[in-house]
């Protein structure tokens, strides 16, 4: 008899816990329903060469820190930088209107509103703001308007220092790599414990380069200190205006140029053998980059006439001085006596750094992730001709002339100016994106603004509402005692049957 009580207790079981799985897909499904939705905020990276939107979105309930920002879209404006439009009344902010058209479509309506825009412009409007600081302040007038005119909540357009530009790119990238802090498995934010990533950036019209570090910095422009999640870092970031890939290129030509007696035709050591091209004089000598090589009268518009040569060697000698290594006022330094501690850890490169080393292992075959591989590389690629060249990127051929200078170029920054080794120079990781997102300054920059980005550390965080997991507990308290209840009965049916049988 209790044989036959006990049987249906089986399927009684599996009821159960059919039924407890059930109410918690409810409750789950209940719980993403009660949520909020995202939040979202929208950072415009006014760069040298072209402007770029990116639109970042968080939980809407999880302000201040506690919830993970990614990065929902992105969208690159067609033209120039928005300091390329001097002269041009509503260009700058004509430019931004197909993207910020994107954000429209791309943003919940009911969210317009509530979402910041922040437009942080770079190392062109750093020069343009030199050159001509009357100018700069009328383009960043003009595109703040221009945003202003779209259903979002305009929070200001800033020229930003090298210094933040820097900064922000390093909050950026481990930020993407979970350095700082990580969500775990039980509900709980933590510090993961992972030294920090350096970053290295690589734009139009500078370069940054940061770090932590535990020496002393001895130049106190180059310090900076952030407090991150409980934990505070010493930072060494420095950024070399004038030494982004489009001004180096011009700073490269310039001192070609000079050095060949400013004739109407020049020999250009990095660009290929079979390739040569006509410029104005304008264009070379137009940028505060290029000042110490312009002639005292020039015909702005004079032809120039570049015949390319493919000689490594030259283009090597060449590039090497447009830096200075001659003199350092501190213990030590990387170029143009700008002080620098010494590399520790692993790095990121991205932005241009990242499009070179593609390039470079798509066109050469060589990984180049050593100090010989670069330089072997670099070889490959200036031995190159034109057509060679574009048989393997055709999709490049603008910019295809460009690549001995720049990988060269990449080279002596890295190894001679920043001091990478055989030690050092495999730690780093060349990269476009992280964690889903556009590695760049932009995320660092939004997280820092808006606030997302605590100083001290995130608190307790459940996956369900209180209520889900007190039904929870009570199913599970409920699914116990069912199968306690069955365990017993079978036991007690067993020994009855025992008792009942014959003996052997």
């Amino acid at each position: 008899m209790a044989q036959r009580c006990a049987q249906p207790l089986v399927p009684a079981a599996l009821l159960v816990l059919g039924l407890a799985a059930i109410l918690l897909l409810t409750i789950r499904t209940r719980d993403v329903r009660e949520l909020p939705g995202f939040m979202y905020g929208i950072v415009l990276d006014a760069g040298s060469s072209h402007t770029a939107l990116y639109i970042y979105k968080w939980p809407a309930d999880k302000q201040n820190g506690t919830g993970v920002v990614t990065q929902h879209s992105e969208c690159h404006a067609n033209g120039g930088g928005i300091s390329s439009y001097v002269g041009q009344q509503g260009a700058a902010g004509q430019s931004l209107e197909a993207c910020l058209d994107h954000a429209v479509k791309d943003i919940p309506q009911e969210r317009h509103q509530l979402t910041p825009v922040y437009l942080g412009a770079t190392a062109g409007m750093r020069l343009l703001n030199i050159s001509s600081p009357e100018l700069s302040v009328q383009i960043l007038q003009e595109v703040g308007r221009k945003i202003q005119s779209y259903p979002f909540s305009f929070q200001g357009a800033a020229i930003l220092s090298g210094q933040e530009e820097g900064a922000y790119g390093w909050v950026t990238v481990n930020y993407l790599l979970e350095n700082f802090i990580k969500y775990g498995f039980v509900g709980r934010w933590f510090s993961p414990g992972r030294p920090t990533v350096g970053a290295l950036d690589f734009g139009g019209a500078s370069t940054q380069i940061t770090f932590a570090t535990q020496e002393a910095v001895e130049d106190g422009d180059d310090m900076m200190k952030l407090r991150l999640y409980g934990h505070e870092y010493s930072l060494y970031t420095h950024s070399f205006l004038c030494y982004g890939q489009d001004q180096m290129l011009k700073r490269l030509l310039a001192h070609i140029v000079k050095s060949q007696g400013h004739s109407g035709s020049v020999t250009h050591p990095c660009y290929p053998a079979d390739h040569n091209m006509v410029l104005k004089l304008n264009s070379i000598f137009d940028s505060p980059c290029t000042a110490k090589y312009r002639p005292s009268s020039y015909n702005p518009q004079a032809s120039l006439t570049i015949q390319g040569s493919g000689h490594y060697e030259q283009c090597l000698s060449n590039v090497s001085e447009i830096f200075s290594f001659d003199s350092c006022p501190f213990s030590q330094c990387s170029f143009d006596k700008v002080y620098q501690p010494n590399i520790t850890g692993s790095f990121m490169a991205f932005s241009a750094f990242y499009y070179i080393h593609s390039f470079l292992q798509r066109t050469t075959r060589i990984t180049a992730s050593t100090p010989s591989q670069l330089d072997e590389a670099s070889k490959a690629v200036c031995r190159m001709t034109f057509n060679e060249m574009l048989l393997l990127a055709p999709e490049r051929k603008s910019r295809l002339q460009d690549y001995c200078a720049i990988s060269v170029y990449v080279k002596v920054l890295m190894l001679r100016g920043y001091g990478f080794d055989e030690t050092s120079f495999p730690r780093i990781s060349f990269q476009k994106k992280a964690g889903g997102a556009s590695v760049g300054w932009s995320l660092g920059y939004m997280l820092s603004l808006s606030s997302l980005l605590p100083a001290e550390t995130g608190g307790l965080r459940k996956a369900l509402t209180p209520a889900a997991w007190g039904t929870l507990i009570f199913l599970f308290v409920l699914l116990l005692a069912v199968v306690l209840v069955f365990i017993l009965l079978q036991a007690l049916g067993g020994m009855r049957k025992g008792g009942s049988g014959s003996p052997i």
